[in-house]
């Protein structure tokens, strides 16, 4: 019988919070997040291809053998795309502006997506790195419409990890 610490559990994706602290806001909280997608960390894997002496082919007279092998490469990390409700704050526009306005070297900030259990126990938390906004986008409006409108951010970063 294995005792609960060695017992798998499986997390829910409805249990998440987002932290992000902006410079110079003045805002209580920076942004609530209803949405957070592209969450990939990946690595290249680099093909080396070389020929060898070896002897190949049906009569064994041929030589020069292709030997394909594939190695690490670079690790990447994708953007990071944030929704929330639309509000009146004026914090992520600021953000994004103060990047579009040739002040990106002064904008990277890093963050924590936490992930909780059911009894709101924090299980996971992933770190991304050198965030900025590349991408602002707000959903469509309609006169008929009822649902909430969306501010969509996305954040160019330098590093995803695991932390916890």
């Amino acid at each position: 019988m294995a005792d609960a610490d060695s017992q798998i559990e499986f997390l829910v994706n409805s249990k998440f919070y987002i932290e992000i602290t902006l410079q110079g806001s003045l805002e209580k909280i920076d942004g609530y997040f209803m949405e957070c997608s592209g969450l990939s960390r990946s690595q290249e894997a680099i093909e080396i291809v070389e020929v060898t002496p070896q002897v190949w082919g049906k009569s064994g007279s041929t030589k020069g053998r292709v030997i394909r092998t594939k190695i690490p490469g670079n690790s990447k990390s994708e953007n990071i795309t944030l929704k929330q409700g639309m509000n009146i704050s004026m914090t992520m526009w600021n953000w994004f502006k103060a990047v579009e306005d040739g002040n990106w070297a002064e904008q990277f900030r890093d963050g924590d997506i936490t992930v909780y259990d059911q009894g709101a126990t924090e299980k996971a938390r992933f770190r991304f790195n050198g965030a900025w906004p590349v991408r602002y986008k707000i959903s469509d409006f309609k006169a008929d419409g009822a649902e909430f409108a969306i501010t969509e951010l996305e954040l160019s970063v330098t590093d995803f990890l695991r932390i916890s």
